[in-house]
């Protein structure tokens, strides 16, 4: 089974590769950058923008059984028009280039934002209510996919990805930043007062997550990729500072809660959990 990934050298993309690298199958790794995955010798790396316009692109990438669909500009500005106006036309070409090609398993990671401020325990069947332009854009690139499932014959997996941390982390993460504000013998580390209810999985957790349903070359549809159990970031944080022995105080209360989400929300992960129930590992 060969699988392609786009956005392969990014947070999530590393993760991802690391777990295929556990499987039987050939692995493409597409970035704009080869020298980002240069550690990666025993994997094919090409060379790709996405928003090249390409009509040949599925066989650049090697006709693969697979796509995991990782790749998506402009992040962590989540307010910025640039995701519909730009990031989601070339989205939509490029993936539709991939189809009309001859790709039949097309994994996408879509986000918890698409539920906008809905609060408490979202599930698949949750409207979709996004509120702000990154939410808006996937939720419609969802929408333009579904509708070309009409005209043309491949599996969808579209996965809400909700709250990680781990190595390789954007530095505007809050992981990242008290990590740095360790690094620098902080005393203190300033964040809100951490009361918000959130849905946390490590990363290499989220990318075994998203091979398995890749691996499954099945129309699964909407799945959240979710630990299921909310937790405070307050009490997030601190469980970081004790299992890794940092010395370091919280100066909670600095900074106000974002106005772009809810002040508690998680998701349900029972539709994952029922594709691998007999499976422990996954």
């Amino acid at each position: 089974m060969r699988i392609a990934i786009t956005g392969a050298s990014g947070f999530i993309g590393k993760h991802v590769i690391n777990q295929l690298m556990r499987k039987d199958v050939e692995i493409v790794a597409v970035t704009r950058h080869r020298e980002f995955l240069k550690d990666y010798t025993d994997i094919k790396v090409i060379e790709h923008d996405i928003g090249e316009l390409n009509e040949n692109v599925y066989s650049k990438l090697g006709q693969p059984d697979v796509l995991i669909h990782l790749a998506w500009d402009g992040l962590p500005n989540y307010k910025s028009l640039n995701h519909y106006e730009a990031e989601l036309p070339k989205q939509y070409i490029f993936i539709k280039h991939m189809v009309e090609a001859g790709l039949k398993s097309l994994f996408v990671t879509g986000t918890c934002f698409e539920y906008g401020m809905q609060s408490g325990c979202l599930t698949e069947d949750a409207e979709a209510k996004p509120d702000n332009p990154y939410g808006i854009a996937k939720d419609e690139l969802r929408k333009q996919l579904e509708k070309l499932k009409t005209t043309h014959s491949f599996n969808l997996t579209w996965a809400r990805l909700f709250y990680m941390f781990g190595e390789g982390q954007s530095k505007n993460s809050i992981y990242s930043q008290i990590k740095e504000a360790v690094a620098r013998k902080d005393h203190v580390f300033n964040m809100s007062e951490g009361e918000q209810l959130r849905d946390y999985l490590h990363v290499s957790l989220v990318a075994e997550h998203i091979v398995n349903l890749a691996l499954l070359q099945r129309d699964v549809g909407l799945v959240n990729i979710a630990s299921g159990k909310p937790i405070s970031v307050r009490n997030l944080v601190i469980n970081w500072i004790e299992t890794n022995g940092w010395d370091i105080d919280l100066n909670l209360g600095y900074y106000p809660y974002p106005d772009y989400e809810p002040m508690a929300f998680w998701g349900d992960n029972g539709k994952y959990k029922n594709f691998f129930r007999d499976n422990e590992n996954a």
